[in-house]
């Protein structure tokens, strides 16, 4: 949720049983897997050189993110099992472009609506988030490819099947995304302890609303991208929401503004 502990560190990512159920293995079976295509969201190696840059060359041409991590990690991540340096996880879905996302609201002849989560780490919060979004209706769904869960099985399963319904776009800069929503016609609403109200916003039309990190809200380029900034009134002393339930408030207030619109 937008609201945050700037002192906080930030934890790190263990990958879960279903990450580790859907790894390819190997460097033969990562490289075979490059070669037909195979929707691959992440490789993983430890190590370079050799048939190692062979992966990661293949890996980045086809624009897949290439992590590098230890041995050790990488043992880890695949439970033992002999990976040779490699490994790569697939999606549970086919990643799509934004304009292909912005097609979908003309075909709809409705304004677009669209949710962008700025390093949603959580698979389990992303999944939440994709399955509320799906049922609002949004467009699609815009995620980074670093710092942030993919379509990996968690996410899947989380979302109840909303995954492969949603259209998901993945980009390498979310300013740069923001900026080609904004050239569309597209107001930004970002999520932030520092905003107005949500309720005093006027979300009728053409609108991407930024779910910023857990723990740590949306990134300074990001915050600067936002054409208004949104908080949800607190009145406990708890003083900050899960970032999937916070982004199921903001949605669902888009929905019932456009709903009483058209009445």
């Amino acid at each position: 949720m937008p609201y945050y502990n700037k002192d906080r560190q930030r934890p790190a990512r263990n990958s879960s049983p279903d990450e580790e159920n859907s790894l390819i293995v190997g460097r033969n079976p990562v490289i075979e897997a490059l070669k037909a295509n195979k929707n691959i969201d992440t490789v993983f190696v430890s190590g370079s050189g050799g048939s190692l840059g062979l992966i990661c060359r293949m890996a980045k041409e086809k624009g897949i993110v290439v992590k590098q991590v230890t041995d050790d990690k990488l043992s880890a991540m695949c439970n033992g099992a002999s990976h040779q340096g490699a490994a790569a996880s697939g999606a549970c879905a086919e990643y799509v472009s934004i304009e292909d996302i912005l097609d979908i609201s003309r075909k709809k002849g409705t304004p677009p609506f669209i949710i962008v989560c700025d390093e949603i780490e959580d698979p389990h919060n992303l999944g939440a988030i994709i399955r509320t979004a799906e049922a609002a209706g949004a467009d699609g769904i815009i995620i980074p490819k670093r710092r942030s869960a993919s379509l990996n099985t968690t996410v899947f399963k989380t979302s109840a099947g909303a995954a492969s319904r949603l259209p998901a776009a993945r980009v390498a800069n979310i300013p740069a995304a923001l900026d080609t929503l904004k050239e569309n016609g597209i107001w930004i609403y970002g999520t932030d302890a520092s905003g107005e109200n949500y309720l005093s916003a006027d979300m009728r039309g053409a609108a991407a609303l930024v779910i910023g990190s857990e723990g740590f809200g949306m990134g300074r380029l990001v915050k600067e991208k936002c054409d208004f900034l949104l908080k949800l009134p607190m009145f406990g002393q708890i003083t900050s929401l899960n970032a999937s339930v916070a982004a199921g408030i903001f949605m669902y207030e888009i929905v019932r503004q456009r709903i009483t619109a058209q009445k």
